[in-house]
């Protein structure tokens, strides 16, 4: 292998920076559309956000529209992967179950249950008499929901990590990049690592929470911010709850663009036992101290759902970042203003679940092949001000 300076150069058809789901991704459908790959993250695989994760693969929490579209491509692609990858990634089609409290809130419910099956979500409305046969433990009084069967989980950190295996790319962890490349022209020609160049005439940045950061190592700009959540993991229990259960201001939340702090009740089991209990939103920076206001109020909101969680230990509570970005949905593709830079960012929670559509995506670009959707809407480049004429 050639080197300059004592270093070894690499050289590949594509450099995705980041080995979190999304990049594990980009990575597997690049690889099958026949590219050389490599991929480089500071840490190691599923180190930031996707270790942080759930796992959750969800179509119920989308609005029609681009990211319920690429939900949706999603969906049939964890599929063919549960497949093709080892069963460790526990892929789960459990399905999920939002529930309403009030009349109104079930007639939002089902309001936005009837515009999702427009757009080819399966549901099916449940009166409150039928909750219980879906989810026995379930606190009574609830006016209704909705079932999800689409609604799916992974164990996010095992599914990137056999993702990247499968892509067969060459893997640099620990390694951060410190530059990205540019030729005479302005066109990206690889990153720069401590340990050597890493040379290609695509990078790929699927650096999540950090995707500014690494636009600005390429002199752009993708406004992308750190959402803050907390998720609570019980000790192991028989199979209480048995798919991905939420309340319906959960919806409101993922699309809200407040910073303040918001937290609903989403309760969910694992195939290992625990039980997984969150949600909450935040901007906050990266800020990692641990909010006991946060874990108090996700404990209450999930004991008011399941009585039968009262009494239950949580035996840790971990927290992440999402990628956000402000009209929450994320960038992907080539950037214009950087000719030979991808992004693959700016998922805010959705990142595991959107995954596999961002890969083909992002493998269509680089390959001049038809996109399976469309990718305008997710422009990396939307959210440069323009001038008045």
């Amino acid at each position: 292998m050639p080197t300059r300076n004592g270093h070894h150069l690499d050289t590949s058809d594509v450099v995705i920076v980041g080995a979190g789901a999304v990049g594990a991704a980009c990575a597997y459908y690049a690889a099958r559309s026949g590219l050389s790959v490599t991929v480089v993250d500071r840490g190691a695989v599923a180190g930031g956000t996707t270790g942080a994760g759930e796992g959750n693969l969800l179509v119920s929490d989308k609005e029609p529209g681009p990211e319920l579209d690429l939900a949706l491509l999603s969906a049939r692609l964890w599929r063919e992967l549960a497949a093709a990858l080892p069963p460790e990634i526990e892929y789960e089609t459990k399905g999920g179950l939002v529930v309403a409290g009030d009349e109104p809130a079930l007639a939002a419910l089902r309001t936005l249950s009837e515009a999702q099956t427009a757009a080819g979500v399966a549901s099916t409305h449940l009166p409150a008499g039928r909750l219980h046969d879906a989810e026995p433990h379930l606190a009574p009084g609830l006016a209704g929901g909705v079932l999800y069967p689409q609604d799916a989980q992974v164990q996010p950190a095992l599914a990137a990590a056999h993702l990247l295996r499968a892509s067969g790319a060459r893997l640099h962890l620990g390694a951060e990049v410190t530059a990205v490349l540019r030729g005479p022209g302005g066109a990206v020609r690889g990153v720069r690592t401590p340990r050597g160049d890493l040379l290609a005439p695509a990078v790929v940045n699927a650096t999540g929470t950090w995707a500014g950061e690494l636009a600005a190592l390429a002199g752009v700009t993708v406004p992308v911010l750190p959402r803050r959540g907390f998720v609570l993991v019980t000790e192991p229990l028989p199979r209480v709850v048995r798919r991905k259960v939420y309340a319906a201001d959960y919806v409101a939340d993922v699309a809200s663009d407040s910073a303040a702090l918001q937290t609903s009740a989403v309760v969910e089991g694992t195939p290992a036992g625990p039980v997984l209990i969150g949600a909450s939103r935040e901007r906050v920076g990266f800020d990692r101290t641990l909010s006991v206001e946060v874990i108090r109020r996700l404990a209450a909101r999930a004991a008011a759902l399941f009585p039968v969680l009262a009494g239950v230990r949580v035996m840790r509570a971990y927290q992440g970042f999402r990628p956000y970005l402000p009209d929450h949905l994320p960038a992907i593709g080539p950037d214009p203003r950087a000719p030979g830079l991808l992004h693959a960012c700016g998922h805010e929670g959705a990142g595991i679940g959107l995954a596999p559509a961002t890969g083909q995506l992002i493998a269509a670009a680089l390959t001049a092949t038809p996109a399976p959707l469309d990718a305008a809407p997710f422009r990396p480049d939307r959210f440069v001000e323009r001038s008045p004429a």
